[in-house]
């Protein structure tokens, strides 16, 4: 069976309570509640036990920086928030530090313990409780639309946050503005016992992964699925069947995890959108899993590329979602 628990950011079931977001907007709310803290997407970190860092309200490094908040929802009766300090440049932070795949550098701000640091999501969040995922997948995806949709889509003045975080007024038009998630397809294709796989040139050196894409305006997802594959192989596939999805918060993504088998062969990438793409057999994906070196690593665990590789190579995905024998 499909252990779908195994999914990074899919097991939460913490309540939203929407229906007290307005409440929850004013900036003179009482010291009742915990909250997370992220700087530039990073989230509080316990590295003594690698668990995410709830602080009280009234903390001084709330007050300390020109923070944004959000309120995420609640568990067991207590109000879980979201602050942003994105503003605190950290003194050993090194300037113009290019942007890679993963950040495995951390952050301590004075005002915390020495063990409290900031800490890229890729690396923690297959050991984070299910709950603690979903909270930090929610605040970085809210943060990061926050970022980038500043200004009125309508009239182009500037909006401000409402609604405890989830929504946006222009100041200007009043239109009222709500947060994106962006649908991505992302496909095992399969040809008898090989995997397509494809790596991104800004990727780490052996990684391959599922290909994916953005669904586009008007589509399908199965329909997405043929013409990304198409696009970025030139292979051509048969019917396609969904799997499961994943919220993704790098930076705002619902992953939509589907399988279908090809109908052609041979290869031909688009190098705008891939470095490399190759047939791999399950015999090669199990040594890559065993720790040997065959010229790929893994997916990284806890996403949604790796939990469709490592099911296919076990035969659970063939048997739950396609109802097949091994």
């Amino acid at each position: 069976m499909l252990n779908l628990q195994e999914l990074s950011f899919c097991g939460s079931n913490f309540n939203r309570a929407a229906h007290l977001r307005k409440e929850k907007n004013s900036n003179k709310l009482g010291s009742s509640g915990k909250t997370l803290i992220l700087w530039r997407g990073k989230p509080l970190v316990d590295e003594n036990n690698l668990k995410l860092v709830f602080l009280p309200l009234s903390h001084e490094i709330i007050s300390q920086s020109q923070t944004s908040r959000i309120f995420l929802g609640q568990s067991k009766d207590i109000d879980y928030f979201a602050h942003d300090i994105s503003d605190w440049e950290p003194s050993n932070l090194e300037p113009n530090t290019p942007s890679s795949f993963l950040d495995d550098t951390t952050q301590h701000h004075p005002s915390l313990q020495k063990h409290e640091r900031f800490n890229d999501l890729r690396l923690i969040m297959t050991q984070l409780p299910a709950e603690d995922a979903g909270l930090v997948s929610t605040a970085k995806a809210l943060f990061a639309w926050h970022k980038s949709h500043q200004f009125c889509a309508k009239c182009g003045h500037k909006s401000v946050s409402s609604q405890a975080g989830w929504q946006r007024d222009c100041s200007t038009c009043e239109s009222p503005h709500y947060p994106r998630t962006d649908p991505v397809v992302i496909m095992l294709i399969t040809d008898g016992n090989n995997l397509l796989l494809g790596r991104s040139p800004h990727w780490p050196k052996k990684m391959y992964s599922c290909l994916a894409g953005f669904i586009e305006p008007g589509e399908t997802l199965e329909a997405a699925v043929a013409r990304e594959v198409k696009e970025e192989t030139n292979i051509e596939i048969g019917a396609v069947s969904y799997v499961t999805s994943q919220p993704w918060a790098f930076p705002t993504s619902l992953m939509f995890g589907c399988i279908a088998s090809a109908t052609s062969h041979q290869i031909t990438i688009d190098p705008v959108e891939l470095d490399d793409a190759i047939w791999v057999s399950k015999e090669t994906l199990v040594k890559a899993y065993s720790g040997i070196d065959v010229g790929i690593l893994p997916a990284r665990q806890g996403a949604i590329a790796e939990f469709l590789i490592r099911n296919w190579v076990k035969g659970t995905l063939v048997n739950d979602v396609l109802g097949l024998k091994k």
